[in-house]
């Protein structure tokens, strides 16, 4: 069996109208959401799906170099494949690697359904049903309206709950303070503070950031999320000394050296990896095992479509959860249910729902990927051009740029 087409397409949900979340030190500007749907055909009439991040510069990689590589080369090993793209287009080249890795999930779905098993069955080996999800939302709004929300993630079968401070430091503090009244002791709470060090003039001082940690420490949150500027492993590992909080990072590695440093240098509890655009399956199974050797956890960042959700449960549950303890799933307000914004195309990429109990996703045992995905997505939601998001800051003035490939720094415009 071989691949006879690659294809990559780019999708877009606009917003009725443009969302405006003001934070310490700016305002944030949602205009739409992006999303990207891989689709691999081969000779044998088995297509295989991916998810990947909703990037411009992605598709193009995908479509100029990925592609023409694997168009007429015989499936059987995907390993192979890799290693293959790896000494030859991709020599040298990290960011085209991780193109080629969002690609390479659509081989496995394509080499497990030819087997007639799970997608967990061909990358790891399936060795459990489930993997906890967290509901993630929670972006800059008052105190009590974080509180309001974490109940209703609560309410939805949620045991955890994450959202993203960025009020000034005696706000973010009240409102964890809140949190945690509104939902009890048996909810975990998540803290993403990746906007701390986004705020320009105004950004928190390790000082500041230090008070904080230990603070909202008296309120047992799971984690603190990227409260320092994620390359700095140093202040990390200075401030997971002091064992105030438990720490997370890793959504912003830049390459798998850097993740190993992240690991081996003792700067967080959990470590956390996006399966779309930061290197696939193929990091991942490289991750978990040095994760495991230092009794670390891993939490999978996930931060589009219900298709990633689902790609990176496959790989979750071929690890114990001692090892890969959390799914991001990202909670979106269309069809009246509490979450951040509408986002349709997060749910209707799938044909069927996602199978979620008591807060975690049972995944499933069909062939391949196991749900049916929904290729009338690509028509419906065209692709619209330009970043989804902006972050203005007030000093120094500037105005940043957010595209959906996580591993890739924001952009001035």
């Amino acid at each position: 069996m071989k691949v006879t087409r690659v294809e990559s397409f780019l999708l877009s949900y606009p917003l009725d109208a443009p969302l405006r979340l003001p934070f310490h030190g700016g305002e944030r500007t949602v205009v739409k959401r992006d999303a990207m749907l891989i689709r691999v055909e081969t000779s044998g009439g088995v297509v295989g799906y991916a998810p990947g991040p909703g990037s411009e510069r992605v598709h193009r990689l995908i479509q100029d170099s990925v592609a023409p590589f694997l168009e007429g080369m015989k499936i059987a090993d995907p390993d192979a494949l890799r290693v293959k793209f790896e000494v030859g287009p991709g020599a040298a080249d990290t960011e085209l690697v991780k193109a080629y890795c969002a690609v390479e999930v659509a081989l496995w779905d394509i080499v497990a359904k030819s087997r007639g098993v799970p997608l967990s069955e061909v990358i790891g080996g399936r060795g459990r049903e489930r993997i906890k999800l967290y509901g993630s939302a929670g972006m800059y709004r008052p105190p009590e309206k974080y509180a309001e929300e974490a109940a209703a993630i609560a309410g939805l079968g949620f045991r955890a709950y994450k959202m993203r401070p960025g009020l000034g430091p005696d706000e973010d503090l009240r409102t964890v303070e809140l949190m945690r009244k509104a939902v009890g002791p048996a909810v975990d709470l998540m803290i993403d503070a990746h906007t701390w060090w986004r705020m320009g003039d105004r950004s928190y001082s390790p000082a500041t950031v230090e008070r904080l940690a230990e603070a909202m420490g008296e309120f047992d949150p799971l984690w603190l999320e990227e409260p320092l500027p994620p390359a700095d492993h140093d202040a990390y590992a200075d401030l997971h000394a002091k064992d105030l909080i438990p720490l997370a990072s890793g959504e912003h590695e830049q390459d798998e050296a850097g993740y190993v440093d992240l690991i081996d240098s003792d700067c967080v509890d959990y470590v956390q990896m996006d399966v779309c655009c930061q290197g696939g399956f193929a990091l991942g199974r490289r991750l978990f095992g040095a994760i495991a050797r230092q009794e670390l956890r891993f939490a999978f960042h996930s931060w589009g479509t219900d298709l990633e959700v689902l790609a990176a449960a496959h790989l979750g549950v071929c690890w114990p959860d001692t090892v890969v303890e959390w799914l991001e799933y990202p909670c979106y307000s269309h069809g009246g249910k509490p979450g951040m914004y509408p986002f349709p195309i997060a749910s209707e990429i799938l044909g069927q729902p996602l199978e979620i109990e008591r807060g975690e996703l049972v995944v499933p045992r069909g062939p391949g990927l196991g749900i049916d995905v929904n290729e009338g997505v690509i028509d419906k939601y065209p692709w619209i051009p330009g970043p989804w998001s902006f972050f203005r800051i007030d000093s120094p003035a500037q105005t940043l740029a957010v595209v959906g490939d996580h591993s890739i720094p924001w952009e001035g415009r």
